[in-house]
């Protein structure tokens, strides 16, 4: 009787843990938490790389997906979340699907330097082939605690920057934070492209302050103030067009006094051929003046000409020049400044073929 008992409680025992094992594997797509993580984890990467290696894409995204959040609540490395997720990514990319795949291979790399070298060029060629069906988008916000939606799906923990793979589309970006008005954004994506938005979100007015025409708060008025002064007079853009327009005149004076120069050149070779020839200075004054004379005086007038323009031209941008500087020495004194150290000073230059303004001092 002992012997048959003994011999029946090893079957019994037997029995229930087969009863254990078999309501363990049903519910362990469920049973992520708890003290099981570990033989989770092994259980399904061993039937997520049978999938991969026999070609059943789904089922091998399915368990590698349960892996990676099997890995996320067990004690693993870096490396071993990585490599999962680098594995995942690659199985959504066969399946088509751009936009996990995109975000699962670029969760790998960020621990490129812990894949083993293949697993990570297979991470990069298929994060490159993902990026070309999605849009990639760039998200900064500030405050950095702000919660951001896309979508209408919140993104988790706040950060200040967002590197985010979205479907091509039209797509809305909400932020929003206690005590901000909050901040609402849209925008068109296109496949392949790349996106950026940065949202600000400003501080909401307090609860019964009064409200301005424009929105925000209504501050008492201070007695001891002075009144608002008028909007300055834009002097920087003025100075900036000041040098800008000294230096096109001078520019264009050199220019002119060059040609003026170059045409004084050419007269001046041609007359001493002509002097070869016997001609005098008052050939051209003769009643039967040679027919080459008409060519000559409108030369000599071209170069008068050149050379007026150009006299001009250098006149012009030295006005303007100076009046540049002066407004930089105007404003040294009326602060009170030493001009001659502590002021920018704009110098007209001209010198052959080169004209421009010389600045000294801190602009």
């Amino acid at each position: 009787m002992r012997h048959a008992l003994c011999s029946f409680l090893p079957c019994v025992f037997m029995g229930v843990v087969a009863v254990v094992e078999g309501v363990a594997s049903a519910s362990e797509a469920h049973a992520v938490s708890g003290p099981r993580e570990t033989s989770i984890l092994a259980s399904s990467l061993r039937r997520a790389r049978e999938a991969r290696d026999a070609g059943r894409w789904v089922e091998a995204e399915a368990a590698y997906e349960l892996s990676l959040k099997a890995a996320d609540a067990a004690w693993t490395t870096d490396a071993e979340r990585a490599e999962i997720a680098a594995e995942l990514g690659l199985c959504e990319l066969a399946l088509g699907r751009y936009r996990d795949a995109a975000d699962h291979l670029a969760q790998s790399l960020r621990h490129r330097d812990a894949l083993r070298s293949g697993l990570a060029e297979r991470a990069e060629e298929g994060l490159k082939k993902a990026e070309r069906r999605v849009v990639t988008f760039y998200l900064g916000v500030n405050p950095p605690d702000a919660e951001v939606l896309v979508d209408g799906k919140t993104l988790g923990r706040p950060a200040p920057t967002y590197e985010l793979f979205l479907e091509p589309g039209h797509h809305t970006v909400r932020a929003r934070l206690d005590g901000h008005a909050e901040v609402v954004s849209a925008f068109e994506g296109q496949a392949g492209k790349d996106s950026s938005l940065t949202l600000k979100l400003r501080r909401a007015p307090e609860r019964g302050a009064p409200q301005a025409a424009g929105g925000g708060p209504v501050r008492a008025a201070d007695p001891t103030a002075r009144p608002a002064a008028r909007p300055a007079v834009p002097v920087t853009e003025l100075r900036i067009g000041g040098a800008a327009l000294a230096t096109a005149a001078l520019g264009a004076g050199a220019v002119l006094l060059l040609r003026a120069d170059v045409l004084d050149g050419n007269l001046a070779e041609r007359d001493v051929v002509r002097r070869r020839r016997g001609w005098t200075s008052t050939t051209c004054w003769w009643p039967n003046a040679p027919s080459a004379c008409t060519e000559i005086r409108k030369k000599v007038a071209e170069r008068d000409r050149f050379a007026t323009l150009g006299n001009v031209a250098l006149a012009t941008g030295a006005v303007f020049g100076v009046a540049t500087a002066a407004s930089f020495l105007a404003e040294g004194w009326l602060l009170g400044d030493t001009p001659a150290r502590e002021v920018v000073q704009v110098v007209p230059s001209a010198a052959g073929t080169q004209a421009g303004l010389v600045l000294q001092g801190v602009w």
